[in-house]
């Protein structure tokens, strides 16, 4: 036991902790200059070990189970060609089975093990699931909910993520951990905790928010100015009197609630990684699996990852099948984070436990999926779980063996994708994807939209999705970036609902456009300020000036409205803003069509030199044909061009480029089988680097090409 630490009082270690948190929110308050959360680290010997070799495995947990089990379930693997597991994330009661009583030996067999078997290691720190006598002992670590009930023991994240007490001993655990295995030969990396989820609404957390808007505002007067809080006599006399719910309210509170939130699971992990740190070899990464599908968590997921050697993420079908359109974004999306490639922590063998009807994905589907992932930049794939589980809540969950040891039926497919990445590893090492194309997004405008969705028929992610579908089924290669990374290296970049824009995020855009860069605006760009307040301009607030026009009003749609300009004619739904030109330079280039609403005639879509450069303001939803026309036309003024070529229905492309060559991996995600003429003589990896000028490729077949750059 950590006596020394641990006997440090909660009042201490909450300054301390408060004091760390402060110190993030400065950061991240600062407004100078815009600036991304994770400019792309120069390879480090953490990155390294994440990179390559190509990593698939699964997540095992040898504490559930007799050790004479260990080492046939470490052979099979082995025959199925993986080469990494993750452990110990859940498994806190056995590594300290009562308080200051360690038991790490387990672990350490478990980990000699896995080296006999050529497997590397994965350790996740398992503060996702304190054990019954610490919740027991001290009931004030658990976590308080909106409706002000304790959680209980029994279940996961029942902590107080914001306890000083509780992280007191989330870093003795990880510290005794790192000193075990921080030099241990077969330990590659490191996972913080599991799926950072539910805040808490305790007292103590209500106090920290208080002081840390203290320490943001500096006083009540520039906070009740922020919030506009004579609004309704919302003005707030004392920091003590300021709530925290999760209930609707004050927009400027709401989105400074989802900045604490931020800035404390932020400081609950540099925690860890600060524990970590001090005794671990440079060469071990550490990452935190993000789940929520990498879309609904209530913090910023690019903050998180800025203090992460790499990103991971936990994807999951669910119900249903492999949309790859959505996988695909959701997958680019992940890579901008760090802006480099990342590990898929957690996927779906087959099918999961926890959706409306589990139906299980088809036969070669897995396979697919997991060949999509390193397409769009994963250098791992890893399958919860291995084994399946005699008892809990996820029993029915899928995984490649059963609970008597022997594999189930989806095992052999994985074994095939393992051998697939094996042989292809050499190929893919040192390559990611490239682009010419960005969709930018904040979380601070996903946040505000969120928060005031104004339609129920408003989902921002399908907003996202339909550009990105015309945008991969014509370039086949789009990143996803937060709007404040550099974008000097785009030929066009679109903002779907960019709806918090700052002064100098606008500035930073201007800037692009400027140089040269195209910039496409969607639907709702511009409507609020850093504040959440509704911007004086009008939108799109700080580009109203150069666009030469603004939005007048806009508008909820129960019906579809006809459109047509210079990409053609289609239907606008769920959102329509009327625009106004208001210099001669700007040009009106879609109008809805003649209808009985505030919108008959009006402007759909404005566009304006600027600079080098060219701004288009999009003011509604469009139909797919539509959309894709649109999108086409920008593509073209872009002088941007297919990183492949025309594709039969249902095939994937994506590419991997390195210095030298690059990696083409096609997938037939459809029923029929389809042959593609390839754009040049190329070199097929999973064949024995054969030349080949076409491939045919059966119901979810995979083709990894390689291309050597001319020199």
């Amino acid at each position: 036991m950590l006596e020394g630490v641990r006997a440090v009082t909660v009042s201490a270690v909450k300054t301390i902790i408060l004091s760390a948190t402060a110190v993030l929110t400065y950061a991240a308050s600062v407004t100078a200059a815009p600036a991304s959360h994770a400019p792309p680290a120069a390879t480090t010997p953490a990155i390294a070990s994440a990179a390559s070799p190509l990593r698939i495995g699964a997540a095992w947990y040898p504490e559930q189970w007799s050790e004479d089990h260990w080492d046939r379930d470490l052979a099979l693997m082995e025959a199925a060609h993986m080469n990494v597991v993750r452990v110990g994330e859940f498994a806190w009661s056995a590594l300290e089975p009562s308080e200051g009583h360690y038991d790490l030996d387990w672990l350490a067999r478990a980990v000699r093990l896995a080296e006999k078997h050529h497997i590397a290691v994965v350790i996740g720190t398992p503060t996702d699931t304190p054990p019954a006598w610490l919740t027991t002992k001290y009931p004030q670590v658990l976590r308080i909910g909106a409706d002000g009930k304790q959680a209980e023991h029994g279940g996961r994240r029942q902590f107080s993520y914001s306890s000083p007490l509780y992280r007191t001993f989330c870093r003795d655990i990880a510290t005794r951990l790192a000193e075990r295995f921080g030099h241990d030969p077969d330990v590659i990396g490191w996972q913080i905790d599991n799926e950072y989820t539910d805040e808490s609404f305790d007292a103590d957390t209500r106090r920290q928010f208080q002081d840390w808007l203290q320490h943001r505002y500096n006083s009540l007067e520039a906070l009740n100015d922020a919030w506009t809080t004579a609004y309704w006599s919302q003005t707030y006399s004392a920091w003590s009197q300021i709530p925290l719910n999760d209930k609707p309210g004050n927009p400027g509170l709401l989105l400074d609630h989802r900045h604490f939130v931020t800035d404390t699971w932020r400081s609950y992990q540099k925690e860890q990684i600060d524990a970590l740190r001090a005794h671990i070899e440079p060469r071990q990464f550490i990452t935190t699996n993000i789940g929520g599908l990498a879309w609904s968590d209530n913090w910023d997921h690019y903050a998180i990852s800025a203090d992460l050697d790499i990103a991971s993420w936990d994807p999951y079908v669910g119900q249903g099948h492999l949309d790859y359109h959505r996988h695909g974004a959701s997958s680019d999306y992940v890579r901008g984070w760090k802006r480099q490639n990342f590990w898929v922590m957690e996927t779906q063998p087959g099918f999961v436990n926890w959706a409306p009807i589990n139906t299980a994905l088809d036969p070669g589907e897995v396979r697919a999926y997991g060949w999509e992932s390193v397409g769009h930049g994963a250098d791992a794939v890893l399958y919860w779980q291995w084994r399946s589980a005699l008892n809990g809540q996820e029993q029915y969950h899928g995984a490649l063996v059963g609970p008597d040891g022997s594999p189930l039926p989806l095992y052999e497919e994985v074994r095939q994708l393992g051998q697939d990445l094996n042989v292809a590893s050499t190929a893919l090492a040192g390559t990611t994807p490239k682009s010419d194309v960005a969709i930018l997004t904040t979380y601070d405008s996903r946040w505000a939209i969120d928060f005031q969705q104004h339609s129920k028929n408003y989902d921002q992610q399908a907003a996202l999705l339909d550009y990105y579908r015309a945008l991969d089924d014509l370039t086949h290669s789009t990143d996803i970036i937060e709007a404040t990374a550099p974008l000097n290296g785009y030929k066009l970049v679109l903002a779907p609902s960019l709806n918090v824009l700052p002064a100098t995020l606008g500035q930073h855009l201007l800037d692009y456009v400027r140089a040269g860069g195209h910039l496409i605006l969607g639907p709702r760009s511009g409507m609020k300020d850093e504040f959440n307040r509704l911007d004086t301009h009008r939108q799109p607030g700080p580009l109203v000036e150069a666009l030469g026009g603004r939005v007048e009003q806009y508008y909820a749609l129960d019906e579809q409205l006809t459109v047509s300009g210079e990409i053609g004619s289609g239907s606008a739904s769920v959102w329509g803003e009327d625009l106004s030109a208001s210099t001669p330079r700007t040009q009106v280039i879609l109008r809805y069509g003649s209808n009985e609403t505030w919108l008959s005639g009006k402007p759909a879509a404005i566009r304006t030199d600027y600079g080098k450069g060219t701004l288009t303001y999009l003011g509604t939803l469009l139909d797919p044909a539509t959309m894709s026309a649109f999108v086409k036309q920008a593509l073209d003024a872009a002088h941007v061009t297919s990183v492949f070529g025309p594709l039969p229905a249902d095939v994937e492309v994506t590419r991997r480029h390195s210095a030298d060559h690059d990696v083409f991996i096609l997938i037939n995600h459809g029923k029929q089988t389809r042959s593609i003429d390839l754009p040049a003589t190329m070199h097929d990896v999973l064949a024995g680097k054969r030349a080949v000028q076409n491939v045919t490729l059966a119901s979810q077949g995979v083709a990894v090409l390689e291309e050597s750059h001319a020199h």
